[in-house]
């Protein structure tokens, strides 16, 4: 047989399932295959339970085997696959039945009953037992006496009504601080930080609360117990020669006395403003409100507590921004540099020890509330920060992108903007730029208002916006002439920054000036200059007198300090008068010229090279007028007085 050009054939069973029903439509619906289940149950159903074991499966096939005469070797079939399962579930079955029988016997207790074996009693002493009976009623006695006793204290207190009540001020502490009972002790601990609001601040809040005993009449000023919140005396404490509180309240020693912040701004060694930023003892007096005495010491020790992390965010700020001039961080003090001279200087004032003698440094007219407010801002907004994250959308997707960077690609955001998202200013750099912006804006005022003293006509009106952020102001900057102020004004509106200006005009240009005072004065004297140029221009449409040329950049005559000289030229309605004006600016007043021409001119006399006679009506030469001595309140309403008296002379 050859073998070389076999096939491999494989015989399987078909995979197919078998048809259940088919539709008319001719649709067959197969029967789905059985499941593992399916099929045990299935093989567990072929068992044949009438025989009983194996013995007698192979006493039938021994005799079956002696009866064949053949003289073939005795073959022993193999046997059933489910075979052992079935004995399995046999002898399950008998044990089930033995069990059934040993609990029907057991419960019905009438073929057999279980007795417990009896063990033999212990010997017992009665001394034994009398003692632990009387230790015990000893215990107990004593517990129900001291009970008893706190009941008579509690009940002579309350007659008496000279002692607080411990447990009503106990409550009143619970309302406003957080309080937990440490241990099975009485020892009652409380937690005045701010690590529930998102600090990460290393120092210790915590405080202890016990009852103030009635021997104890002052306590001493180490511990800074309830003792000392007698006065306020600008957020120092003042003792108290009695405590009439029955809470006692002590405080770690770090966190006793008074601390506030001192800013301090410096130009040249010279203290420009001075700043105390004290945050105790400027609200409402909850002292007074029935709190105890207690309050105004844990309020002082918030408040060292405040202090001391603020101080010490802003000294790590200091120490990480890589300014152009470095911070300088040296024991409780930080020197930053505002503009160039100008010195922003942040001192921690920590007084542990109060002497009634010497006037405290803090008053109401140097606490900067505004800065208070942004410090308390400023801090709260680095917690928040701390203690709320942003969650990944969708959840899968990585920790720390914010919302608005998320939105970022759905919303197009252009490169710029991303950048913009990506930058945080830290506490310090925010307080540096308000310092700045408050510089500027003193800057500006002072230089409105030193103009507005020095010029009289114009007259310069600034409106300042109520409603500004802490690093932009604007003001708005009228230019007006008293009595024509129908005619021409000048608008000017600044946005005042940290460290420049911007300045729109009324015809919508835009200028950025420095932080250099001198810009702006010289801005608002071009201003001044153009302002009394266009509103003589508008004088004499008014009373018809043409306008034959203007020019706000004069090219001739001397050289100004400042700016470009502005003229303009006016015909009388008959031309037969002319008025030139020329203005100047100079350092503190506008410097101004009138002069005045006839027409025809009385000294022309006809000559070879001109013989016609009508050219004396080209004008003579120009006389200036003494301005100053014109009768009149201001440039226009004297320009008004000289056009006026010209045409009555023409006339």
């Amino acid at each position: 047989m050859n073998f070389t050009n076999s096939v491999n054939v494989s015989v399987e069973t078909t995979c197919e399932s078998q048809i259940q029903e088919i539709s008319y439509d001719g649709t067959e619906i197969y029967q789905p295959p059985p499941s593992l289940s399916e099929t045990l149950a299935k093989c567990a159903a072929k068992i044949d339970f009438s025989k009983t074991s194996l013995d007698d499966l192979k006493k039938e096939e021994k005799t079956t085997a002696e009866d064949n005469d053949k003289d073939t070797t005795l073959f022993q079939p193999s046997l059933w696959p489910w075979d052992s399962v079935r004995n399995k579930l046999n002898d399950a079955l008998t044990e089930i039945c033995v069990l059934a029988d040993v609990l029907s016997i057991a419960k019905d207790k009438r073929y057999l009953v279980l007795d417990p074996v009896p063990e033999e009693p212990e010997e017992t002493k009665p001394i034994v037992q009398v003692y632990s009976r009387k230790k015990a009623l000893g215990q107990a006695a004593q517990i129900l006496l001291s009970g008893a006793e706190r009941l008579r204290n509690s009940h002579t207190e309350q007659r008496t009504r000279n002692v607080a009540d411990f447990h009503i001020e106990l409550l009143r502490l619970r309302q406003n601080w957080r309080l937990k009972k440490v241990g099975n002790s009485n020892s009652i601990i409380g937690d005045l930080s701010y690590r529930t609001a998102g600090s990460k601040f290393g120092m210790s809040g915590t405080f202890e609360v016990t009852k103030a005993e009635e021997t104890i009449d002052e306590e001493p000023s180490t511990s800074l117990s309830a003792t000392g919140g007698g006065g306020n005396n600008n957020g120092l404490l003042n003792p108290s020669p009695k405590n009439s509180s029955a809470l006692r309240v002590i405080v770690p020693a770090e966190l006793q006395g008074v601390a506030y912040f001192k800013v301090i701004t410096q130009k040249d060694q010279e203290d420009l403003c001075t700043a105390i930023v004290n945050l105790v003892g400027h609200g409402p007096n909850i002292t007074q409100q029935g709190y105890g005495v207690w309050q105004k010491t844990i309020e002082d020790a918030q408040n060292v507590l405040f202090c001391k992390e603020l101080f010490s965010q802003l000294a790590r700020e200091a120490i990480q921004i890589q300014a152009p001039i470095p911070h300088v961080v040296i024991g409780n003090q930080i020197r930053a540099t505002l503009l160039p001279g100008i010195q922003l200087i942040v001192s921690l004032c920590h007084s542990t020890t109060v002497d009634n003698s010497q006037p405290t440094p803090i008053n109401d007219h140097d606490h900067d509330h505004v800065l208070e407010h942004s410090l308390h801002q400023l801090l709260r907004e680095v917690h928040h920060k701390n203690s709320h994250h942003p969650f990944p959308h969708p959840a899968s997707g990585p920790l720390g992108p914010s919302k608005k960077r998320m939105l970022a690609g759905p919303l197009a955001a252009d490169r710029q903007t991303v950048l913009d998202m990506t930058k945080a200013q830290t506490i310090l750099e925010q307080i540096i730029a308000q310092a700045q912006h408050i510089f500027m804006r003193k800057r500006t005022q002072y230089v409105l208002d030193t103009l507005a003293r020095d010029v009289k006509d114009p007259q310069i009106v600034s409106h300042w916006n109520g409603m500004s952020k802490p690093t932009m102001s604007c003001v708005k900057i009228n230019i007006v002439t008293h009595g024509y102020d129908t005619i021409y004004r000048t608008s000017l509106m600044i946005h005042v920054h940290e460290r420049s200006l911007k300045v729109i005009c009324r015809d919508g240009r835009v200028m950025y000036l420095s932080y250099e005072p001198q810009e702006l004065r010289d801005l608002i004297l071009c201003q001044i200059n153009s302002h009394q140029i266009s509103c003589l221009i508008n004088l004499a449409r008014c009373m018809a007198w043409p306008v034959i040329s203007n020019s706000n950049h004069l090219g001739i005559g001397k050289v100004e300090p400042l700016g470009n000289a502005s003229s303009c030229l006016l015909a009388s309605p008959n031309s037969d008068r002319m008025i030139a004006v020329q203005i100047r600016c100079t350092q503190s007043q506008m410097d101004i010229k009138v002069y005045i021409a006839r027409s025809p001119r009385h000294d022309f006399f006809p000559s070879p090279l001109v013989p016609e006679k009508f050219w004396e009506n080209l004008g003579g030469h120009f006389k200036e007028v003494r301005f100053d001595k014109i009768e009149g309140k201001s440039f226009l309403n004297k320009i008004e007085f000289l056009m006026a008296s010209l045409n009555s002379n023409a006339s």
